[in-house]
Parts: C-alpha cells; structure tokens; sequence
C-alpha cells in the first residue's frame, strides 16, 4: 500500500461534509415584506401621480382645443379613480405578502 491517500475517498469524505454544514447553516435573513409607512407612502405616491397624471393630461387637451375645464375636470376624475384603483391593488398585494410571511 502507498502512504498517499485514496483521491476518491477524499473527494467523498468532502462532499459529505459539505452537505453536513448546507444542513448545519442557518439560511439567510432576508425581509419580503414593506413596514407600514413603505406601504403607505407607496399608496400616496400612487394616488398623487394619478392625479398629476390626469391633471397634466386634461390641461394640456384643453390648451390645444382652447376648452378650458372641460378636459380638465374629466381628466382630473379619472386620475383620480386610476389612483384609488393603484392604491387598491397595492393594498391587496401588501395583505396577501403580509399573510404569506405569517402563515409560514
């Protein structure tokens, strides 16, 4: 017998400990889920830009056919009802996360 070790048995011998220490190791701390303020600034930014949004819209169609409010005002609603609609599901996709990390 030789005084070198067997390569083959080594190469075992290491890859049963390493799947020893991936068992051993704690897996990594991430955090999936918003604090309340991140999702509540989230949900004003969107009602915000929806606003902006239809604002800018409305505005910029009454300055080039010269009717001044009536653009305005519809546009203004519907960005509105598109931020309340973006807040919605926000607040739908924050319940479900939310729910998730408390169930596992």
């Amino acid at each position: 017998m030789s005084d070198s070790p067997d390569p083959n048995r080594l190469n075992a011998l290491e890859e049963k400990l390493q799947a020893k220490r991936k068992a051993i190791e704690p897996a990594p701390a991430q955090e999936h889920h918003l604090s309340q303020a991140q999702a509540g600034w989230r949900m004003v930014t969107e009602l915000v830009v929806g606003l902006l949004l239809g604002f800018g819209l409305g505005y910029g169609l009454d300055r080039a056919f010269d009717t001044m409010p009536v653009f305005l005002v519809i546009f203004t609603m519907l960005g509105f009802a598109g931020g309340v609609r973006a807040m919605m599901r926000s607040a739908e996709e924050i319940t479900k996360k939310n729910a998730e990390t408390h169930d596992s």
